[in-house]
């Protein structure tokens, strides 16, 4: 007898369309599979809302802003879309799991909605890299690559950022379409690696090496060179910098959840490439890896609703930002009742200091 994986029905890329397992026909029913059928679209659904709206409030924020953006905000705003269109596309998955991982929406946007999905992943990704490579630029080279840290070059980057990640979600476009599943008797989007496994094994080793382990190297070097030159600059200076403190606990937290979202999905990426090769035991891992393949991938989402709230809304450059906004709205609702000079000293008051706070922050 052979049954296929439920993973390939429902994780977004962990999918094993053409592994076979011998065990019973029909789709195996245990309490962890309650819990996601009962769990899992609500989470998705809060999770799009608040990562919409965290993401879209940043963006508006830059848009509305007048002011030229800088180095890490061109990043962070590129960073904020990336995370919005990803979220765009769960909403998808939640109704595909309520109706039963039936899947109604044709051929078309099942290509579509995994495409962007993957595209964001690797652009979210790649993003935070370079987010933390221009953190690494400021404080630990500030004189030596002031030259690199230059707006053009970072739109440069974000329009490769984004190439980068269409290249790499080829797999996907060519190989993800709506099958029937006769196992089940519904119509499914999935990975349908049947013709050619290899691409299957190509694709998971890209997902590990280029989407994971190459990043967290990065951040895990820029990471350490940032605390270390702080720590230097506080033996130098003779005293404790409150902002150096703060810097320092931003690293540690970027890091950490960086790790935390991404790991657990990756480690069950890499477990099915091991049964992939038979150096695991598929029959003993399937049921392991169908649960934590779900699990983990909904966990690897939260970083999208997260990042907006460390990277952007904690900082003080950004709250000045917003306090700035409001200002200049209410001094718009109360301009019609004042005289021309004073339009100008209010004008004067809400727009300068800030410019001028703005560019000491970011190029300290």
């Amino acid at each position: 007898m052979e049954t296929m994986k439920i993973v390939s029905v429902t994780a977004l890329w962990f999918d094993n369309s053409s592994a076979t397992l011998s065990g019973p026909s029909e789709p195996p029913v245990s309490a962890e599979w309650d819990i996601i059928h009962t769990v899992i679209p609500p989470y998705i659904f809060i999770l799009s809302l608040l990562g919409l709206l965290f993401n879209g409030f940043v963006l508006g924020v830059f848009i509305v802003h007048k002011d030229q953006l800088t180095v890490p905000e061109i990043y962070l705003s590129n960073l904020a879309l990336a995370d919005f269109i990803l979220l765009c596309s769960l909403p998808f998955w939640a109704m595909y799991i309520l109706n039963e991982f039936n899947w109604p929406y044709g051929d078309f946007l099942c290509k579509l909605v995994n495409s962007l999905i993957i595209i964001n992943f690797y652009t979210s990704i790649f993003t935070l890299v370079m987010i933390s490579v221009d953190r690494y630029l400021a404080l630990v080279k500030t004189m030596k690559a002031r030259w690199l840290r230059r707006t053009l070059y970072a739109k440069v980057i974000c329009f490769i950022l984004w190439m980068l990640g269409l290249l790499l979600s080829t797999p996907t476009i060519v190989h993800r379409r709506v099958k029937f599943m006769d196992e089940y008797n519904i119509m499914s989007c999935i990975l349908d690696y049947s013709h050619d496994s290899s691409w299957k094994l190509a694709h998971q080793i890209l997902m590990n090496v280029v989407g994971f382990v190459l990043p967290v190297l990065v951040i895990v070097f820029s990471s350490g060179n940032i605390i270390k030159a702080l720590a230097q600059r506080k033996e130098t200076v003779g005293f404790h910098d409150a902002n150096d403190t703060k810097a320092t606990v931003l690293v540690y937290a970027v890091t950490l959840l960086f790790l935390l979202c991404w790991g657990p999905y990756h480690v069950f990426t890499f477990l099915d490439t091991l049964c992939d090769i038979h150096v695991l035991d598929e029959i003993l891992w399937f049921h392991t890896l169908d649960i934590g393949g779900q699990f983990s991938v909904y966990l690897a989402f939260l970083n999208s609703v997260l990042n907006p709230l460390l990277y952007v809304i904690s900082g003080q450059y950004f709250r000045k930002k917003v306090s700035a906004i409001y200002r200049r709205t209410k001094y718009h609702r109360r301009g019609s009742d004042m005289t021309t000079y004073q339009r100008s000293v209010v004008s004067t008051y809400i727009n300068r200091p800030e410019q001028i706070k703005t560019v000491v922050i970011f190029n300290a």
